[in-house]
């Protein structure tokens, strides 16, 4: 077993080796502007490329990627540019689900508003790592966050079906949220002495949040819900649609969830 782990690893590091000294053959300068700037051209070809790109000391192209993606997307640059260097992240190894926490890393330094720019550009560009006619994969193409993983270790606060991919520990910890139609978590508290409670962004589908002896509030992409320590609620999706949010932790003393009963389907039932 131990043997086996080794070239496992061994066999990885051969091919990160082999990723960060691929010479990058780059002809878009001399293409489009060999004759009308052919300085240009050959800097960008020959000396951003050809060479910059293709220093194999420290950085492999993967690394390269995922620095430009960086440096573009904080300046706001969302344009072909962005998406020619998506594209070759991609082919250097940068996941559908690394690239949504990158973008997501981004956000809380160079601006929301440029995420979301970059996350339109994103969706296209790994769209077809998700295949399926099934509604759960049909869903799944409609956002850039992964559904994730069975919810299992919550499934008995919940009614139906959801999934929790964690995006963050650190900081402020957060998770996309998935639910199937009708799903929906018990009425909840999150419980703290101060600060705590809880944030929620609608990220696809449709949904329903509501706090005890208030009426219910629609979830709908890019809503945001603030949710204060010591409230009972609860959310969940739509009848007829699946639905997701990013649930985010906000940090408090001596908290805890405090999970009560079911949203019984009368009370459901009623909302449209």
């Amino acid at each position: 077993m131990k043997q086996r782990i080794f070239t496992i690893i061994l066999s990885c590091l051969f091919i990160f080796n082999i990723m960060a000294q691929q010479k990058v053959i780059q002809t878009a300068g001399h293409d489009v502007l060999g004759e009308f700037a052919p300085e240009f051209a050959h800097l960008n070809d020959d000396i951003l490329f050809g060479e910059v790109w293709s220093r194999n000391n420290l950085l492999s192209l993967r690394d390269r990627s995922l620095v430009t993606m960086t440096a573009l997307i904080s300046q706001g640059i969302t344009d072909s540019s962005l998406m020619h260097h998506l594209q070759n992240a991609k082919k250097n190894g940068i996941t559908r689900t690394e690239a949504a926490e990158i973008i997501t890393h981004i956000a809380f330094y160079a601006g929301w508003p440029k995420a979301w720019a970059a996350f339109r550009l994103a969706k296209e560009v790994w769209a077809d790592d998700v295949t399926g006619d099934d509604a759960k994969a049909a869903f799944q193409r409609e956002m850039i966050f992964p559904i994730g993983e069975p919810n299992t270790a919550y499934a008995k606060y919940f009614v139906g079906n959801s999934y929790l991919a964690p995006m963050s520990t650190k900081q402020i910890p957060f998770s996309n949220v998935t639910f199937e139609p009708r799903c929906r978590n018990n009425w909840h508290i999150h419980k703290a002495s101060k600060g705590g409670g809880q944030m929620l962004v609608g990220v696809a589908g449709r949904g329903w949040y509501q706090e005890e002896g208030k009426p219910a509030v629609e979830i709908l992409p890019g809503t945001v819900i603030l949710i204060p320590a010591n409230v009972k609620h609860w959310h969940g999706a739509a009848k007829d649609s699946w639905f997701a949010h990013l649930a985010f932790s906000v940090p408090g003393e001596s908290s805890e969830n405090i999970w009560l009963e079911p949203v019984s389907d009368e009370e459901y039932d009623k909302l449209k």
